[in-house]
């Protein structure tokens, strides 16, 4: 399975953003997706997962990023989104997306495989 994160950028702070991650290949309203990110000399998070329509399709964010981004899914064009607004110098990293079967999957994140990611840089 591959997912393929697009859409970032450099941005100045306050500014927005919307990555995009698409895949081929899977069923992919079946499964729960998480968007991640990893800055430099620190550990991959996760920033925000939102689970299959058929399970509430409910979403989940981390501390440092709720009220500022929103995931959100397109089944139909197999694509996830994450808007992400009033950007911090602080949300620079490489942002990853990935899938798993179950949310509890997506958030233990002990995927065999990542993506490239694609980098966010906000200036201040």
């Amino acid at each position: 399975v591959q997912l393929q994160a697009s859409g970032g950028g450099l941005v100045q702070a306050g500014g927005s953003l919307r990555l995009s991650c698409s895949t081929s290949g899977f069923t992919w309203d079946h499964y729960a997706i998480g968007w991640y990110r990893q800055a430099p000399g620190k550990q991959r998070e996760l920033v925000a997962t939102i689970d299959v329509a058929g399970r509430g399709g409910y979403t989940n964010y981390a501390d440092s990023v709720k009220g500022r981004f929103t995931i959100s899914r397109d089944n139909a064009k197999n694509t996830v989104y994450l808007q992400m607004n009033s950007l911090q110098p602080e949300d620079t990293a490489v942002y990853y997306c990935n899938a798993a079967a179950s949310l509890k999957a997506v958030e233990r994140a002990n995927f065999a495989s990542w993506g490239q990611g694609t980098q966010v840089t906000v200036s201040s």
